[in-house]
C-alpha cells in the first residue's frame, strides 16, 4: 500500500443554519479545502460524500453527493455517497485513503455535510432512532434493562421519564445506561463527567469553528438541566449543522503540490460492532480497532500526543480514553481528574471542544476531527495548540449494536517535518 497524505482541510463553523441548505454548507467547505490545498477542482480524481439524514428531512436519497456538489466543478467525477451513522465522515475519509493507498487514485476529496437541527423537535429526536436496530428495538431495550436492573445507584427522583424520541435522542439513554453500569462497576462519578465537559467547553472557547464558545464551570454543568441521569445538557452533544472536508493525496501528487503542509496517514481502520457482553471491555469496538491501528502505525497508545474522540456525551470521552489504552479500564474519570486530557496535560483529548462543544452535524463530525488534528499537527492551532505534537488519533463511532457502536473509523496521523 502506498503512503497517503492529507493535503488540505476545510470546514464551516458548526452551528444552527435554519436558512442555509446542504448544498450551501457543502460549497462553503469545498471552497475552503480547495483554498487550503491550493488546488483546482480539476485535479481531483474522485469524491466521497458523507451524509446520514438528508433523506429523512427532505426526501433527498440516493444521489446526495451528486446533488450537493452540482455546479461546483466536480461533474463527471466518480462521487460515492457514504452513510454510516455518526461514523459517516470517518468512513468517507477511510475510503478516500483506500483509493489512494491502493494506487487507484492520486488525489481524492472526502467531504461531509449535515443539517440536524429542526424546529420540529420530536421529528428531530426520533430521527436518531434510525441508527439502532429498529426491527429488534424491544429486544435491545430488554437487554439494557437486564443489565441495569440490579445496579444500586442513588438516582435522583426528579429524573425525566418522558423517554427518548420526545425531548432527547435515544442515544442519550444508551449513553446514560452505559454510564450507570460503569459507575456501579468502577466507581465513576458524575463530577468526573462534569470535569470532562467543563474541559471541553474551555477548549471550544478557543476554537472559532465550535458551536459553543463559552466556558462552563464544573458546578454550572452539574446544576444544568438533566437529560438522562447522570447526564446534564452541557455533557451532551448539541444538535446542529455544518460541513467539513479533507483532500488526500499520494506522495507523487504531493511532489507537484504548491506550498504543501502535508500530514501523513499512518493508519486508517474501519470496523463494525459485535454482540459482546458489556463486561468484556477488552473486546469493545474501540479497543479492538485501536490495537489494529497501533500495530499498523508501529506505535502504542502512550505515543499519541493528542486525540479527537467521539464524545456524543462526556461519558463517551471517558470510555474512549480507556478503550484506546490511554488509561486502564475503569480509570477514565480518574485520568480526566489528573488534568492529563486538558491543554497543557500529558495527552490532550478533544482540543476542538469535541462533539459536546464543537458540535455534532453527523455526516461532518468525523471530518471535523481530521480538521482539528491536521491543524494541530501543522502547529497552526493558535491558543489551543498542543506543544510539539507529532502523533494524533481520531476515533469516530456511529449507531448502536448490542452494547457498542455499530460502526467506527479510526485514524492515526503524523506530522511531516
Amino acid at each position: 500500500m502506498r503512503d497517503v497524505f492529507v493535503l488540505g482541510i476545510g470546514m464551516t463553523r458548526f452551528a444552527k443554519y435554519l436558512e442555509r441548505s446542504i448544498r450551501y454548507l457543502t460549497g462553503a467547505a469545498l471552497e475552503r479545502v480547495l483554498t487550503d490545498a491550493d488546488l483546482s477542482p480539476d485535479k481531483l480524481d474522485a469524491v466521497l460524500f458523507s451524509n446520514s439524514g438528508w433523506g429523512m428531512y427532505s426526501d433527498q436519497h440516493c444521489i446526495r453527493g451528486q446533488v450537493a456538489l452540482q455546479g461546483m466543478g466536480l461533474e463527471g467525477l466518480p462521487i460515492t455517497n457514504v452513510e454510516n451513522a455518526c461514523a459517516s465522515g470517518a468512513t468517507a475519509f477511510h475510503h478516500a485513503w483506500l483509493g489512494i493507498a491502493s494506487g487507484l487514485y492520486d488525489c481524492v476529496l472526502a467531504i461531509g455535510a449535515e443539517k440536524v437541527y429542526n424546529e420540529d423537535k420530536i421529528k428531530m429526536f426520533q430521527s436518531f432512532g434510525a441508527g439502532t436496530d429498529v426491527e429488534n428495538r424491544n429486544e435491545q431495550i430488554q437487554a439494557w434493562q437486564n443489565v441495569l436492573k440490579d445496579i444500586k445507584l442513588d438516582i435522583p427522583g426528579t429524573e425525566d421519564t418522558a423517554g427518548s424520541g420526545t425531548n432527547r435522542s435515544v442515544f442519550m439513554d444508551i449513553y446514560s445506561g452505559a454510564c450507570r453500569w460503569h459507575m456501579a462497576t468502577h466507581g465513576t462519578t458524575q463530577k468526573q463527567l462534569a470535569m470532562i465537559a467543563s474541559k471541553n467547553h474551555f477548549h471550544s472557547s478557543l476554537n472559532p469553528y465550535a458551536q459553543f464558545q463559552k466556558e462552563m464551570s464544573v458546578d454550572e454543568i452539574l446544576n444544568a438541566r438533566p437529560v438522562s441521569w447522570p447526564l446534564t445538557v452541557p455533557m451532551c452533544a448539541p444538535t446542529g449543522d455544518g460541513a467539513a472536508a479533507a483532500i488526500l493525496c499520494s506522495k507523487d501528487f504531493l511532489k507537484k503540490a504548491k506550498n504543501p503542509r502535508p500530514v501523513r496517514i499512518l493508519a486508517s481502520i474501519l470496523g463494525s460492532g459485535t454482540s459482546r457482553p458489556i463486561e468484556d471491555e477488552q473486546q469493545d469496538i474501540a479497543a479492538r480497532l485501536s490495537r489494529k491501528a497501533y500495530e499498523k502505525a508501529g506505535i502504542g497508545p502512550n505515543d499519541i500526543d493528542l486525540a479527537e474522540v467521539h464524545d456524543a456525551t462526556a461519558f463517551g470521552e471517558l470510555h474512549q480514553a480507556e478503550a484506546l489504552g490511554f488509561c486502564p479500564p475503569g480509570e477514565g474519570g480518574i485520568y480526566a481528574e489528573t488534568g492529563a486530557t486538558k491543554l497543557g496535560g500529558r495527552q490532550p483529548i478533544n482540543t476542538s471542544g469535541g462533539l459536546e462543544s464543537r458540535g455534532h452535524p453527523i455526516g461532518a463530525s468525523g471530518l471535523g476531527q481530521i480538521h482539528e488534528l491536521v491543524t494541530q499537527l501543522r502547529h497552526e492551532a493558535g491558543k489551543r495548540q498542543v506543544e510539539n505534537c507529532r502523533l494524533a488519533l481520531a476515533e469516530n463511532g456511529g449507531g448502536n449494536i448490542s452494547f457498542e457502536e455499530a460502526a467506527m473509523g479510526m485514524h492515526i496521523l503524523e506530522r511531516v517535518s
